[in-house]
């Protein structure tokens, strides 16, 4: 997941990520402090919910979801249904509203931005991680890779676990703590 991030940025040209920043009236460098900070923090609990959950239901909700769009279309990002939307893929990948508020904390911590207004930012952030992730496996990115195709080869528990365990130590544990709270 380590160019989720450049995906969400490179998003028509840009214009998502201007629409974010103008939506939450934050600059260019805040924005990007924001970014470094939540989405990391949000594929961290994507790959937790794998762990979880299982890749099938990663894998099911990208494919019905319909979440390229909030990356396809910039204007979307200020809907309503958008923030709906968003409430409900953090309770997915974060399970309740605390880890969410300690994610926004620890962002706020980490560049001055208002823990308030990330709180905000969250959800739509949220949709634009959704979104990335959706590409990136349209695309044949590193979801098309483990499911080829929906189906799982023999490997795929291995290969799963070690996409997971990102320092190679055999616990994914510390991973994603480190993911949450940089």
């Amino acid at each position: 997941m380590n160019n989720l991030l450049d995906t969400i940025l490179e998003a028509q040209g840009g214009a998502a990520v201007n629409q974010l920043g103008t939506q939450f009236g934050l600059d260019s460098n805040q924005l990007g402090s924001v970014l470094s900070q939540l989405v990391p923090a949000l594929a961290g609990g994507v790959k937790s919910n794998v762990n979880r959950n299982g890749l099938d239901a990663l894998v099911s909700a990208l494919n019905s979801g319909n979440h390229g769009r909030y990356l396809e279309d910039a204007g979307r990002l200020s809907n309503r249904a958008t923030v709906e939307d968003g409430n409900a893929i953090l309770g997915h990948i974060f399970g309740n509203k605390e880890v969410s508020r300690e994610v926004a904390n620890r962002a706020s911590a980490n560049t001055g931005v208002d823990s308030g207004l990330l709180k905000k930012m969250l959800p739509v952030i949220a949709t634009m991680v959704m979104g990335g992730l959706s590409k990136q496996s349209s695309a044949g990115g590193i979801l098309g890779a483990l499911v080829g195709g929906n189906q799982r080869s023999s490997g795929m528990e291995s290969i799963l676990t070690s996409f997971l365990d990102s320092d190679g130590d055999g616990s994914i544990a510390d991973d994603l703590l480190s993911k949450f709270f940089r």
